[in-house]
């Protein structure tokens, strides 16, 4: 394990704590309402690219949002907003490891922010797109031309807080419950009811699995393109010819050793 991966492995942690310490709070709004908008404009996106046309989309200062539309496949744009989350939360970690896959990053949320100003956005979501667009941006050119690393750690912060509140919320809104309205039971009700694996708390379980597995996915990823082996490689040969290390610089004999745990001088 390299310098690089323990600092990822650390940020990576100490993102996650503060993940779960300030949700709900004020300190963590302005995150959960950029999340939000990823959420939304996930929805969008994927009625986009199933030809229909949106309308309009909104964020809201309690952390909700709606996206409206018209055509598209419903089946795949209720899950989209929830999958989105994790999805984006996955793609922001896996790209925060390098200076040019991070300005890639910071770059795409700004292009996804200015082109939901086209979709009759409310003021909150102005707000939003303003502030996250002018941040992103000066973070980038700090990157560049002040001081590096800064981009890296921004494009992790909010790749692990997207993760996070995806599998925070598809649990809580999905699985432990699943009202009519929630995208589980619009999911549910496209799918005319016709098959018992697509019961709303069972969409939102199978939502809550995959979002996991790609958490999962995108901390390994992450890790392993940090490597020495991926410094002058291509991701295909990084990530199929890694060994991953987490637990090979430990001691085990000495960590088992209790007479040196309980007699080591400090």
């Amino acid at each position: 394990m390299n310098d690089e991966q323990y600092a990822f492995v650390f940020l990576y942690a100490i993102y996650t704590a503060l993940a779960f310490f300030t949700q709900g709070t004020i300190l963590g709004k302005p995150i959960r309402l950029l999340t939000t908008f990823v959420h939304e404009f996930s929805h969008a996106l994927a009625c986009m690219l199933t030809g229909g046309q949106v309308a309009q989309i909104e964020v809201y200062d309690n952390a909700g949002g709606v996206t409206r539309f018209r055509g598209g496949c419903r089946c795949i744009i209720s899950p989209a907003g929830y999958l989105g989350e994790a999805f984006w939360g996955f793609i922001f970690v896996i790209l925060s490891g390098g200076r040019r896959t991070a300005t890639f990053a910071g770059g795409g949320l700004i292009l996804a922010l200015l082109i939901t100003l086209c979709y009759a956005p409310n003021r909150t979501m102005v707000i939003i797109a303003v502030f996250y667009s002018i941040f992103t941006f000066v973070c980038i050119f700090i990157e560049w031309y002040v001081f590096t690393p800064l981009l890296h750690f921004v494009i992790l912060y909010f790749g692990v807080y997207f993760s996070f509140i995806a599998v925070n919320d598809i649990f809580d809104h999905q699985v432990a419950r699943a009202p009519p309205g929630s995208d589980a039971y619009a999911l549910y009700e496209d799918s005319y009811r016709r098959c018992s694996c697509c019961y709303p708390r069972c969409i939102g379980l199978q939502w809550l699995i995959f979002a996991i597995l790609l958490q999962i996915t995108g901390f390994v990823l992450g890790y392993m393109l940090l490597s020495e082996e991926c410094e002058n490689g291509g991701w295909f040969e990084c990530i199929f010819h890694t060994k991953v290390d987490f637990f090979d610089d430990w001691n085990w004999d000495e960590l088992m050793n209790f007479e040196c745990i309980f007699h080591t001088k400090v």
